[in-house]
């Protein structure tokens, strides 16, 4: 069976998920109703944790629009180390989950000026979070948005962190 590489190429890079912001807030200005989810992440390596905190983000409306700190962020946030994978590559693999309908960057400590710019209508974050702790919070309390913390219980992401998960590979590769 002879195959097309372009055609091939399409399909394992999908369709166009990932956006300039301010090119996907004017998509999302003619919403025709639908609500308008937004979480963020470094996603540095993915793991089942990041899975079912994005489903379950997805089930809290009809569009899930996923923000990723750019390479600089997470150097910033996390350290010289990091991130292990690229930005792209993060985004790519995030854009192949059936869940996530977008993924924009930012390069911002916080995704505080990206929520200014797409006013979800949920923004959400996982249960190591608190709202009231959280920067972006006055943001979209301010346009009338809605915070959500998923706990714990719904994703079972107390089993799962990237960090562990580094270290864990640290340690068997100086056994």
């Amino acid at each position: 069976m002879k195959t097309d590489l372009q055609s091939m190429q399409r399909f394992f890079t999908g369709p166009r998920k990932i956006v300039e912001r301010e090119a996907l807030a004017e998509r999302l200005k003619n919403r025709n109703g639908k609500k308008v989810v937004f979480t963020n992440g470094c996603f540095d390596v993915l793991h089942i944790g990041h899975l079912r905190c994005l489903q379950a983000a997805r089930s809290l409306g009809d569009i899930l629009v996923v923000g990723v700190n750019t390479d600089s962020s997470v150097k910033r946030l996390k350290g010289p180390d990091r991130p292990i994978n690229s930005q792209e590559s993060r985004a790519e693999l995030l854009s192949g989950f059936g869940c996530v309908d977008y993924v924009v960057f930012f390069s911002e400590a916080t995704p505080s000026e990206t929520i200014a710019i797409l006013r979800p209508d949920v923004c959400c974050k996982g249960g190591d979070y608190r709202a009231e702790d959280m920067p972006e919070t006055p943001v979209v309390r301010s346009y009338g948005g809605e915070v959500v913390i998923i706990p714990d219980e719904v994703t079972n992401a107390y089993n799962f962190s990237t960090t562990a998960i580094i270290e864990k590979a640290r340690e068997k590769t100086s056994e």
